[in-house]
């Protein structure tokens, strides 16, 4: 009995290290498996890691290398009126009333009487008018259509410098597209490629001003209005008005105007419009064109009579006053 088992013994424990010796290949097997697969998804994860940093890196560097552009013909963050072509000087209604802005004109004084008999200047002091305008703002289009005549003549006849500060205060009201940021930097590409053709174009956006809390004109419309407004160089004005090439100095420039107003006594921008003449805030009604007249003659002769008298110039002797 015992010599017909002893052959079955061995043929068991054979099969039993065959099936152990099977489960250890498939288990090293699939630990090969699983680290090829662990260092192929970390290969991945770099891989990923490196593209973004070399992305981040690409972005920030080519942000640090771009200029920021600034406008050219500029003054304080402000675009000086040099012509007037290519305005139509009409009311709101649409007619004009050329008489009554001659008549605001020659109101002006030319020629006033010495404050003292020896102080004879020959030259009247500049009038400087200042304007800060948003695009969207209702206050700046009531003030422009009310004194666009006026102005026009005033800076046709060299009466007074006439200055315009586009701003962007009212940025978030109009449905997520800036369009005071937009306009504004458009008013600065047209003001720097054809400054000619500036208080035409200023004149547009805030007569055909679009409504508050509306989109606003897109960056092709603006670049339409200005070509129509016989803009020269259209295909550069297109492109910077199109590119917003000056979006972050006219948010800048907004930043400064709320800081402090250059020129004036510790004033900053609070709304739009603000308007200074020679230095004094108007706060008189925006739409009675009469009301600034006068202000403005006002201004005007407040500046005659702070004219200093007249010196005697090297290599001239001043004339003794007698005495008693």
């Amino acid at each position: 009995m015992s010599s017909d088992d002893s052959p079955n013994v061995p043929a068991e424990r054979d099969r039993r290290d065959a099936v152990r010796e099977k489960a250890q290949q498939v288990q090293a097997k699939q630990s090969r498996a699983r680290l090829i697969r662990t260092a192929s998804i970390g290969a991945v994860v770099v891989g990923i890691v490196a593209v973004a940093a070399v992305v981040v890196t690409w972005v920030v560097s080519s942000s640090l290398s771009q200029p920021q552009l600034s406008p050219t013909n500029v003054t304080d963050d402000g675009f000086v009126v040099t012509t007037v072509t290519g305005v139509a000087s009409a009311t709101e209604s649409g007619t004009v009333d050329d008489e009554a802005a001659a008549q605001t004109l020659e109101a002006l004084p030319t020629e006033t009487p010495s404050p003292t008999p020896t102080a004879s200047p020959t030259e009247k002091p500049a009038v400087d008018i200042r304007v800060y305008v948003d695009y969207l703002s209702t206050g700046s289009h009531d003030f422009q259509v009310a004194n666009v005549q006026q102005l026009s003549k005033w800076v046709a006849d060299d009466a007074v410098t006439l200055t315009y500060y586009p701003v962007a205060m009212l940025t978030a009201k109009s449905n997520g597209t800036k369009y005071s940021l937009r306009a504004a930097s458009a008013a600065a590409c047209v003001a720097t490629h054809s400054p000619e053709t500036f208080f035409a174009f200023n004149n547009a956006l805030l007569t055909e001003q679009p409504e508050v809390d509306a989109d606003g004109y897109t960056d092709t419309e603006l670049a339409d209005i200005a070509q129509a407004r016989g803009v020269q160089s259209p295909k550069v004005v297109r492109a910077c008005i199109e590119k917003q090439e000056f979006a972050s100095w006219a948010k800048a420039a907004t930043e400064r105007a709320l800081q402090g107003l250059p020129e004036t006594k510790d004033v900053t921008l609070t709304g739009t419009p603000m308007v200074f003449v020679n230095g004094v805030q108007y706060v008189g009604s925006l739409q009675d064109p009469k009301e600034f007249a006068q202000f403005v003659l006002t201004s005007d002769s407040d500046a005659y009579y702070k004219t200093p008298s007249p010196t005697a110039t090297p290599g001239e002797t001043a004339t003794p006053t007698p005495t008693p």
